[in-house]
């Protein structure tokens, strides 16, 4: 979905800004990245949401919250939108989750329904 540089403050003592490639991605991904270079990459399915947007000179930092708990902290120049393509995308990503469990839970329904007017002619038919 998006893939370039984003700094992340290590999370050591010092608190360093560190480049990171960084891939925007819906889904994990359990094969190893073609490229040799090591990729961050950020999985909408991980994900909890983008709080703390703050602009600050030619920066804007913002911190992922991650489903566990964990806090991610990045800055990017403010003109490549980082901050506002994660937020994005990760509103779709949920809205398709939400439209799936919403399909799933009525199928399940749908199913139970029938399982069950199944169990009524049979036992009406054998009285």
């Amino acid at each position: 979905m998006k893939e370039g540089l984003l700094e992340k403050r290590s999370d050591g003592l010092l608190q360093l800004w560190k480049k990171k490639r960084c891939l925007l991605t819906e889904l994990e991904q359990h094969s190893p990245p073609p490229e040799p270079a090591r990729i961050k990459e950020l999985h909408f399915s991980n994900m909890k949401t983008v709080d703390c947007v703050e602009r600050k000179g030619k920066y804007v930092y913002f911190t992922v919250v991650m489903a566990e708990g964990r806090e991610i902290d990045f800055r990017c120049p403010q003109d490549e939108g980082w901050n506002a393509e994660i937020t994005l995308q990760m509103v779709h990503y949920k809205n398709r989750q939400a439209i799936l469990a919403v399909k799933s839970t009525r199928q399940k329904q749908q199913h139970l329904v029938q399982q069950h007017g199944h169990r009524i002619r049979s036992s009406s038919n054998s009285a």
